[in-house]
């Protein structure tokens, strides 16, 4: 089946074509960016959380465009990528099926078969994973057991540690009690692997049933464990003002195994770019596409795929 990874006719950007993945129900959609010159690596970008698409935009007023902004950059370099829609999401949505089906697994294994396919595609032996936010967990899982498709790993704004200690650090202080014990419970419980019946309505948007059985399979997985398990190389970037996954999520990683690559960007944000520290200036860069990825993001990712090994 991953013989038939087509392309489409080309954009009006001769480097862009329009690729399609086979899945079910419906295809999966992404854009391959090729440099103009020699191609020197290839690359897959793996989105963040929610209904975030292939340029890293989100119907949530998120227009940051990082992984457009980054797949430009990294063509400038001589890396190819290919970005893509995730199931359920934008171009893909018809691929998304009912909430309730939806696993953890199922974004993982279309992360392998994007590697797989897109390596065919462009005939290298293997190409990278790079993945942003959740993304860099997908990544990860993907290459659990090993993956001959994957020359190795690019985890950006990731989370280091499990994601109900995430999710704690971020709800506590925005939930009053009793909310607040009630949502780390349900956490508890969900890690656990147990569904849970009792949840306030106050907190049906995050652990509403049919979202559950896809929190269990997200809650399970450690991403430290995973790095220490995956011996290919790994790079872990983060900015200094990321107010969704702090500097120390990042050195959890780094500090997994012995060789992974860690790069801390001065003032950079989620989004990768160069935001305050404080909330309302550092969101407001989420929707500015027309502001550039921080100057070091896309140097120190080309440098580290294009490393000699």
């Amino acid at each position: 089946m991953l013989s038939l990874f087509l392309a489409a006719a080309l954009l009006s950007d001769p480097a862009a074509t329009p690729v399609v993945l086979p899945s079910e129900p419906a295809p999966l959609h992404g854009t391959l960016l090729t440099p103009e010159g020699q191609t020197r690596a290839v690359a897959v970008i793996l989105p963040g959380s929610g209904p975030t698409d292939r340029d890293g935009n989100s119907p949530m007023g998120i227009v940051s465009a990082t992984y457009r902004l980054l797949a430009e950059g990294l063509a400038e370099q001589g890396v190819a990528t290919v970005r893509i829609d995730k199931r359920g999401i934008a171009a893909s949505a018809l691929a998304g099926g009912r909430e309730e089906d939806l696993r953890f697994g199922h974004l993982v294994d279309d992360a392998r078969a994007w590697a797989t396919a897109t390596a065919e595609r462009t005939g290298r032996p293997c190409v990278w994973l790079i993945g942003h936010s959740e993304g860099a967990l997908v990544a990860l899982a993907a290459v659990e057991g090993g993956n001959a498709s994957v020359c190795g790993l690019v985890l950006l704004s990731g989370a280091g540690r499990r994601a109900r200690i995430v999710l704690e650090e971020q709800l506590g202080p925005q939930l009053p009690e009793p909310l607040r014990t009630q949502a780390f419970h349900a956490l508890a419980e969900l890690e656990a692997g147990r569904t849970v019946a009792d949840t306030p309505p106050a907190l049906a948007a995050l652990f509403r049933p049919s979202v559950q059985p896809y929190l269990i399979s997200w809650l399970a997985l450690d991403p430290a464990a995973l790095t220490a398990s995956y011996d290919g190389p790994v790079m872990v970037g983060t900015g200094t003002t990321d107010i969704q996954t702090p500097v120390v999520d990042a050195e959890a990683l780094a500090a997994a195994r012995p060789g992974v690559r860690l790069a801390l960007w001065e003032g950079v944000n989620h989004v990768l770019k160069v935001a305050p520290a404080d909330r309302a200036g550092n969101i407001a860069t989420y929707s500015d596409p027309n502001l550039p990825l921080a100057p070091d993001v896309v140097d120190d990712v080309a440098a580290f795929i294009l490393e000699p090994r």
